[in-house]
């Protein structure tokens, strides 16, 4: 019973109540009882048992002569119930804290997993995979922030996710300002269900979900982040290739899609092929190609084709997209032409075009 219990059982008897705690050798005729058991007359006081064990016992001393039998069954209740719901708590308590520390434990695995480059493949540990959960598919999402997280942030991270999503998440720490999040499929299981006769329809949901996630995330807890969604997996067996693929996406995305923080995997293979390329010769090609390599520094020019490309290179969208008139549009996509040769209306030099533009991006900051 906390301190402010006893004080409201106090003010109820109006009589003295204190607690104490002395050796279990002084009185082995204690040993064994459960909290809450009345000890009449105990050294002149009427004593309940809050808590024992083998070495103490600790008891509630109560200053009255003079009890009913009810006033005592009630003084007995209230410390066995007092008793019981604190040591419920304890029990939860200790669960969260076993699970977090499971959750750390398996995100220092996957980490050095990760770094070695070597043992992508390799399964988790069945004395680290203690969740059934990662034996099943799984949603997974890696999340970088921009600050490191606080030392409350793992439990802070978990609700929000479990309120947002309306299911239950397992969040793993992976680094200061990394956590891999997995979420069951059941998130995108009307998809799953008809992902044989719509390709992309697993993909539009998994990036509408990510997109939903980043704006929660953004808002309600971190401020500035970057989120990466991937498809569905088994965690036991892939979770470390999963962290990979998602971590270098993210970190393409920062590159090629600046002002975009919510990236995906299967959109990134052309941008994943580019920045393979050697520095010296992404800039040696993109020299050559165009004969100056400042023609995209201009943010009109740079917004017209990133929008142009984004609507499938359609002058009539674009055109709405970017709030201007159709001939405004030919008029840049013309000029365009006169300073590098290339007209992205064909279909080549639109590649050409693109390939262009994506190695620009990465060569400036490279």
């Amino acid at each position: 019973m906390s301190m402010s219990g006893w004080e409201q059982l106090q003010h109820i008897l109006d009589c003295p109540i204190n607690a104490v705690e002395v050796p279990i050798s002084d009185h082995p005729e204690l040993t064994g009882l459960q909290p809450g058991t009345l000890i009449d007359h105990l050294d002149g006081y009427l004593q309940v048992i809050i808590q024992s064990d083998n070495r103490s016992i600790r008891l509630l001393q109560v200053h009255r002569d003079n009890w009913t039998e009810t006033e005592k069954q009630l003084i007995s209740w209230s410390v066995a119930r007092s008793t019981q719901v604190a040591a419920k708590g304890s029990t939860k308590q200790d669960a969260k804290s076993e699970a977090e520390r499971n959750a750390r434990a398996l995100g220092e695995w996957i980490v050095r997993q990760s770094a070695t480059g070597l043992a992508l493949a390799d399964p988790i540990p069945d004395d680290i995979a203690q969740d059934g959960r990662l034996y099943a598919e799984m949603i997974p999402f890696l999340l970088e922030t921009e600050q490191a997280a606080e030392a409350a942030a793992f439990r802070e991270l978990q609700k929000l996710l479990v309120s947002f999503l309306d299911e239950e998440v397992i969040v793993i720490p992976l680094k200061g300002q990394e956590w891999l999040i997995l979420a069951p499929v059941s998130l995108v299981r009307d998809t799953l269900e008809e992902r044989d006769e719509q390709a992309d329809a697993l993909e539009e949901s998994l990036e509408s979900i990510g997109s939903g996630l980043y704006e929660m995330l953004a808002s309600e807890w971190i401020g500035e982040c970057h989120l990466a969604v991937g498809r569905p997996m088994k965690p036991v067996k892939s979770a470390v290739a999963s962290v990979v693929q998602l971590q270098e996406t993210i970190e393409l995305g920062r590159v090629f899609q600046v002002g975009a923080n919510m990236h995906v995997p299967w959109n990134m293979h052309l941008e994943r092929l580019l920045a393979s390329i050697p520095e010296p010769v992404r800039v040696r090609y993109v020299e050559q190609a165009l004969g100056r390599s400042d023609v995209f520094m201009e943010t009109e020019t740079m917004s017209t084709l990133e929008t142009f490309f984004a609507l499938d290179c359609n002058v009539s969208e674009t055109a709405k997209k970017l709030y201007i008139h159709r001939n405004t549009l030919l008029y840049r996509l013309d000029k365009l032409k006169q300073e590098t040769g290339l007209d992205v209306r064909v279909f080549r030099d639109a590649v050409l075009m693109k390939i262009i533009l994506l190695l620009y991006k990465v060569t400036k900051r490279a």
